[in-house]
């Protein structure tokens, strides 16, 4: 269920993920060099992780929360910056306040990782300018390569808080309890890999995951993108018939976009046909959507784990 790899030669500036972009370092890595982005590594990435106020646009009753102080906290509980990404904004002035997310995982030296392991890792968004609220996420990641290439398995447990009231004291309390919900979700791996597919679970698995990237409000999909698409792995590694192989497979094809197929032929106003257009789909970069595709896709893995489980 791949979202996107992090590619530790690229600039701090560009697109590093084809979903939730970062910037990592050389250092990010699975091995003896691993080690936390340092304060300069995080201002030239997020600068708006430092603010400590908001943005002069907000009204009295918007209550600031201070990003660099969570993760202050989080690095007392274990969790270091690994990586960090920033978004855009038109206006000039929110570039220290607007929307920012993190990833952090524990840097256990003590911990030896090989490629295709999963990893637990603490995804933390924020903004100061009335962008979005608070919100910290459990995931789950897939070791590509131990010099920090890394897949995005699924987004699990999460808090949102919103920036009124005694938020601070919210935010304290939401990530207890997501910390303490994070390690569970490494049993996915080894659960779902016992679970065998056949080809109508998933055939049906595919035309949900279709549904939820390209549906409408009722779920109709005005697409050429076929379910059946989703479906063809990427890698010789990728291919299985169990729960989780095929979770991989759909998540990566669903967000990671590069699908093409034609549209159907047309017929103009004077009664000649025309050839449907290539379309090609393209990657999810846009943080809210990339949360909201990735829940879903790991609700609708359990919910077949659990059916298929019991059947089992």
């Amino acid at each position: 269920m791949i979202i996107g790899a992090i590619e530790p030669s690229l600039p701090p500036t560009g697109r590093l993920w084809a979903g939730a972009a970062v910037y990592a370092p050389r250092t990010a890595r699975f091995d003896d060099g691993a080690r936390p982005l340092s304060q300069d590594e995080m201002r030239r990435a997020a600068p708006s992780i430092f603010a400590a106020r908001p943005h002069v646009s907000r009204s009295e009753r918007f209550r600031a929360i201070p990003t660099i102080e969570v993760l202050r906290g989080l690095e007392k509980e274990g969790f270091f910056v690994v990586g960090a990404r920033q978004s855009g904004s038109r206006d000039p002035t929110k570039t220290d306040y607007t929307r920012h997310l993190i990833r952090l995982r524990r840097l256990d030296n003590a911990r030896q990782y090989r490629v295709g392991d999963a990893v637990c890792e603490i995804i933390l968004k924020n903004a100061n300018d009335g962008t979005t609220a608070y919100e910290l996420m459990a995931g789950l990641y897939r070791i590509r390569c131990l010099n920090s290439l890394v897949a995005q398995i699924a987004t699990v447990d999460s808090i949102k808080v919103r920036h009124s009231g005694d938020a601070l004291a919210k935010v304290i309390d939401g990530t207890y309890r997501v910390l303490g919900q994070a390690e569970a979700v490494l049993a996915a791996p080894q659960d779902w890999s016992r679970i065998a597919l056949d080809y109508d679970a998933k055939a049906a698995l595919a035309a949900s995951a279709h549904a939820l990237r390209f549906g409408d409000a009722e779920g109709k999909a005005k697409t050429p993108i076929t379910p059946a698409q989703l479906l063809t792995p990427r890698r010789s590694d990728d291919c299985g018939d169990d729960l989780w192989t095929v979770m991989n497979v759909v998540q990566e094809n669903v967000m990671r976009g590069g699908l093409s197929a034609r549209a159907p032929a047309t017929m103009d106003q004077h009664g000649r046909w025309r050839r449907g257009r290539v379309v090609t789909t393209r990657a999810v970069n846009n943080i809210d959507q990339d949360v909201r595709l990735n829940r879903a896709l790991w609700v609708l893995g359990e919910r077949m784990a659990d059916l298929l489980g019991l059947a089992a």
